[in-house]
């Protein structure tokens, strides 16, 4: 899962980028609000971490823009500004939540999981592919009912495979879930990480299947097929 965080406060903005990616998320940092715009016009997000006292274009602005071209990207308020006109202006605008500095990271983590729970996933608690579940909650794993413990950047790549069961999934479209914009990326490294998830599914009824020119697809495999894996 990927990340905007846009915050003018660079040790504010470290401690919750360091946060996230504890907790396996890949984030992006601007410090403006213009850069925070031209990252969302080239890049794919799945949450907006947005402060409203940016320099050069507020958070309100940035948040107006947002939604009159994309209605559906989770967005969080993080501000100073306790006061109840700038939270309901902030929802009326489309935020989608709203946290007060100062806040506890612990508390940040939480409300994402809830937020990306209720606006990303349609209420549902686990996504299932054969004997592969996936708590979005707790954003972890399990096969044929056991823990299956990743290392963030397999967990990121599982994810995104996850989110489109049955539906090819591009080098590039994984590459932005799993890289930060900071970070060298490259489409080797993807098939090296595919290879890991590869055994780490043998011996399951799921398997991810290489479509050669256009991406990967993890699928279940009907009883009666040999699990291998292509």
């Amino acid at each position: 899962m990927r990340t905007l965080l846009v915050e003018d406060h660079p040790s504010l903005a470290d401690s919750i980028r360091c946060s996230l990616e504890e907790a396996g998320w890949r984030v992006d940092v601007m410090h403006d609000g213009v850069s925070a715009r031209t990252a969302l016009e080239t890049e794919s997000y799945a949450l907006l971490l947005l402060d409203i006292g940016l320099p050069e274009m507020d958070g309100f602005a940035l948040l107006s823009w947002l939604r009159k071209r994309d209605t559906r990207l989770p967005v969080m308020l993080l501000t100073a500004r306790g006061s109840i006109n700038d939270r309901v202006r902030g929802l009326n605008l489309g935020a989608d939540d709203y946290l007060i500095k100062p806040f506890s990271l612990f508390e940040l983590q939480a409300r994402i999981n809830a937020l990306i729970r209720r606006t990303r996933h349609d209420g549902q608690q686990i996504h299932r592919c054969g004997a592969l579940a996936f708590d979005i909650s707790a954003r972890s794993f399990t096969l044929l009912e056991q823990p299956l413990t990743l290392p963030p950047r397999e967990l990121a790549l599982l994810e995104a495979l996850m989110a489109r069961v049955g539906r090819t999934v591009s080098k590039e479209h994984l590459a932005a879930q799993m890289f930060s914009m900071e970070e060298d990326s490259s489409f080797e490294a993807i098939e090296v990480y595919i290879s890991r998830l590869r055994r780490k599914l043998e011996g399951s009824d799921v398997r991810i299947v290489t479509f050669r020119g256009l991406g990967y697809q993890l699928e279940s495999i009907p009883g009666d097929t040999p699990a291998e894996l292509s």
